[in-house]
């Protein structure tokens, strides 16, 4: 199976602009997703997918720096962003594994198993970890199949291209939905980047295990012992699919 990966990524944030190039441990936050979508190995190719407007011109020199292909398209429609990527290079990949900029923590071996797990299924249209969320959000993984994000484009609509692939797994009975989940639970643990809050903690973490991607029952078993350090963004609310 061929596999695309596209990384949104932008500066405007209504919580936190400018995250994606906060710097953590000499690394950017872009930079570190990066690289633990790439560590992964099971990526043929990778594409950050950033916004025309301005200030975004400052992600695409990141992404020179970092050494990674960049596409410009709409502000908030995403979805035309990663349809502009296929069209770009004309791509001929089987899936596209979707990242979001702000999860600095991602965590390389989940991606694989999320591929995997995709690979060994067939007519599998889209996975996701967080149709039934175990996993702590910012470590989530989906993939969706190439023809099915060209499908969508014609049906989806206000914020479902805002969310990519939204679409898909609100329509079930259209496309196969797989959820994968893993335990022990640690859906309780918030380890994204949208809030000065949840930047104390993964800075916290940064500091500790320093510039390599940390597995996430390490992570997890590091901060059991230090409630203090998730308690920190443990009162922070995720915005409503038709809000972000």
């Amino acid at each position: 199976m061929r596999t695309l990966g596209i990384v949104q990524a932008r500066m405007g944030s209504s919580r936190l602009p400018g995250k994606v190039l906060r710097r953590l441990g000499g690394r950017t936050v872009l930079d570190r997703v990066v690289r633990a979508a790439r560590d992964s190995g099971v990526l043929d190719d990778l594409v950050v997918a950033t916004t025309t407007e301005a200030r975004d011109d400052a992600v695409v020199a990141e992404c020179g720096a970092i050494g990674v292909a960049v596409h410009r398209g709409p502000v908030d429609d995403v979805l035309t962003r990663f349809l502009g990527v296929l069209e770009e290079r004309e791509d001929d990949s089987d899936a596209v594994l979707r990242f979001t900029a702000d999860c600095p923590l991602l965590d390389p071996e989940l991606v694989m198993l999320a591929a995997n797990v995709f690979a060994a299924t067939p007519d599998l249209d889209y996975l996701s970890t967080s149709i039934a969320r175990t996993l702590p959000r910012g470590l989530d993984v989906e993939i969706v199949r190439t023809e099915v994000l060209r499908q969508i484009d014609k049906l989806a609509t206000e914020h479902h291209r805002t969310h990519v692939t939204s679409y898909v797994y609100s329509h079930p009975y259209d496309f196969t939905v797989l959820g994968l989940t893993l335990q022990p639970d640690l859906s309780h643990l918030r380890l994204t980047l949208d809030t000065e809050d949840d930047w104390r903690l993964i800075e916290a973490v940064v500091a500790h295990f320093g510039d390599r991607p940390v597995p996430v029952r390490t992570l997890a078993d590091w901060l059991t012992d230090r409630p203090e350090l998730a308690a920190l963004n443990a009162h922070i609310r995720q915005k409503e699919l038709a809000q972000a």
